[in-house]
């Protein structure tokens, strides 16, 4: 029987499915606006056997992450924007040294301190690795709360699968968003049978984890079987979604809350007999660029809207390889843009050079 639809906090939806999914570990320092999921580990890890901990720094977090998952312990970290770019450093060292972490990130104004409110102009951060060295971690971007739920499960599954950091990248309005929620049945926890973890077994199989390659030859090595790993990634688990496309001469394409503003623009828009759609990135890494460079063959213009002044917008030019002309649209330091607006800048674009479609 299914499980009762509950109302949460996207925030708190994200900590209780990591608690099904077996995450008994979580290290953060508090910072505007993820604190919530801090307190909500804090509460109920206790409760089912779990180690809460709060770090004197973000830095702190992430180090005190590569030790638990390097004993094979499921581990979550999270921060906002200024936060997450001081664990950077720690990304790099969880990917070269292929552990297993998922790490939250609710997006926020910026650059600098910045502020509170929501935005997307950390996908670079993300998407194109904020630390140093050839790496990637696998990015996510839910599109509501609901999404902040499944895709914590199954960040916990993939980071396990393919022993790999994965970063839940969301922003301050999906974090403080209250919507109905159904946590579906995890397929399996993370194994604590992972025979490559530091166990502390004296006189016996010793393992050691490191990303300390000195020689330029097996650096090169490791890289090389890394890029194997993400185009294995890539394969098997590159997510998109596709809203009102069918027959569509235009098409935008958004992630995040702003692709939820678009849904509703298109709306407006196809009601009044503008063949226009969406296709939403779920996954920003691995990105879905084929299917964009297929969407790109059958209509006249694409236009990205983000809530940055132009970030993955630079991936979708790349993806459609000119088949189509693409355009973008933003705002940026915290401000979100209205449907009106939105409607706006799309009726512009379709009408500026083919007229109504």
């Amino acid at each position: 029987m299914a499980e009762e639809k509950k109302l949460m906090k996207g925030i708190e939806a994200i900590g209780e499915a990591a608690l099904r999914a077996g995450c008994r570990h979580y290290y953060g320092f508090p910072i505007a606006p993820q604190t919530e999921l801090q307190e909500y580990m804090a509460k109920h890890l206790p409760e089912r056997g779990g180690v809460f901990l709060q770090a004197e720094n973000p830095q702190a977090a992430i180090s005190m992450a590569y030790g638990a998952s390097s004993a094979g312990a499921p581990v979550l970290t999270s921060s906002a924007s200024p936060g997450t770019t001081l664990m950077m450093e720690g990304c790099s060292y969880l990917a070269a040294a292929e552990l297993p972490c998922v790490i939250v990130n609710i997006s926020r104004g910026g650059p600098g301190f910045g502020n509170i409110y929501p935005a997307q102009s950390d996908y670079w951060q993300a998407t194109k690795g904020g630390g140093h060295g050839d790496y990637h971690l696998i990015v996510l971007a839910p599109g509501s709360v609901q999404e902040m739920a499944d895709l914590t499960t199954l960040a916990f599954e993939l980071a396990d699968r393919f022993r790999n950091p994965v970063m839940i990248l969301a922003d301050a309005a999906l974090a403080q968003m209250v919507e109905k929620v159904q946590f579906k049945p995890v397929p399996s926890n993370p194994s604590s049978k992972k025979g490559w973890a530091v166990k502390g077994n004296p006189g016996g199989d010793q393992k050691v984890i490191t990303s300390i390659h000195l020689r330029s030859e097996d650096l090169e090595q490791r890289n090389l079987d890394l890029q194997k790993k993400y185009a294995q990634v890539a394969q098997h688990h590159t997510l998109y979604d596709v809203y009102r496309t069918e027959k569509a001469s235009h098409l935008v394409i958004a992630f995040g809350l702003a692709s939820q503003i678009c849904r509703k623009a298109i709306d407006s828009l196809q009601s009044e007999g503008h063949r226009i759609g969406l296709m939403r990135p779920i996954t920003l890494f691995p990105f879905p660029g084929q299917v964009i460079e297929d969407h790109a063959k059958n209509v006249k213009g694409i236009m990205v809207i983000e809530m940055n002044l132009g970030q993955m917008v630079q991936d979708v030019v790349a993806a459609v390889k000119g088949e189509t002309e693409v355009q973008f649209y933003g705002r940026t330091g915290g401000t979100t843009p209205t449907v009106e607006e939105i409607v706006k800048e799309l009726k512009k674009f379709v009408g500026k050079k083919w007229g109504k479609s």
